[in-house]
């Protein structure tokens, strides 16, 4: 069990970053006025920051009330929950890339590995072998992550396409996509065995905020 101080400050974080999510969503849908790349920024933040709520809710009662049956239970139901929508998450930032620069010249297999390393972890996270409720399953944490990071670059590597084209900047955007999968697979591959490595969620979490922070920056730019 962490320190008290410890699980104080991650249930703050974790609130506060939820209540960002859906000031932001807010933000993007009141401010859109018919620009399509804005309500894609308020469907997806609201896909992150709902998705996420399904295991950082249970999450935050466990930490400030201790563990339970049903907080574990709610937990891996979220962690289900959130394997899919993250998965949404990249696809709609996809969908937001190509709004923002139709003249960009992506390759166009670059996007069909997009949506079908995507589809395939939809898939695979279906799948009872994952063992959501029971302790989880290594290999199949492997499975259903390997096409979900070749999703995740290939859509950092649009981004880098556009490069800072039209002065928007979202350049970074592949550099936050980086450092999320870079502070994500570790959690994913060792977390079980080294439970500290956990905390490489929190600058996880901070990378999405950092996307959620570029695009509240276009609004007054569109």
């Amino acid at each position: 069990m962490m320190p008290k101080a410890v699980r104080i400050f991650e249930s703050v974080f974790d609130i506060a970053y939820l209540c960002f999510d859906l000031v932001a969503a807010v933000i993007f849908l009141a401010k859109a006025d018919g620009r399509i790349a804005l309500y894609l920024f308020g469907i997806l933040t609201l896909l992150l920051g709902g998705g996420d709520a399904f295991h950082l809710i249970p999450r935050v009662r466990m930490q400030l009330h201790g563990p339970s049956a049903k907080t574990k239970h709610d937990m891996n139901l979220g962690v289900a929950i959130t394997s899919v929508t993250m998965t949404g998450f990249y696809l709609i930032l996809t969908m937001i890339w190509q709004q923002l620069y139709p003249e960009a010249e992506a390759p166009q297999a670059l996007l069909i590995i997009i949506w079908v390393t995507a589809a395939l972890r939809i898939i695979l996270c279906m799948f009872p072998q994952n063992k959501w409720f029971s302790g989880g399953n290594a290999r199949w944490s492997f499975y259903r992550n390997f096409p979900f990071a070749i999703c995740g670059v290939c859509v950092a590597m649009l981004f880098l396409i556009s490069g800072n084209m039209d002065g928007y900047g979202l350049y970074k955007m592949a550099i936050a996509i980086f450092i999320s999968f870079g502070c994500y697979l570790p959690v994913t591959i060792w977390s079980k065995r080294i439970p500290a490595i956990g905390a490489l969620m929190m600058p996880k979490t901070c990378a999405y905020i950092w996307m959620i922070s570029m695009g509240l920056g276009l609004i007054s730019v569109l």
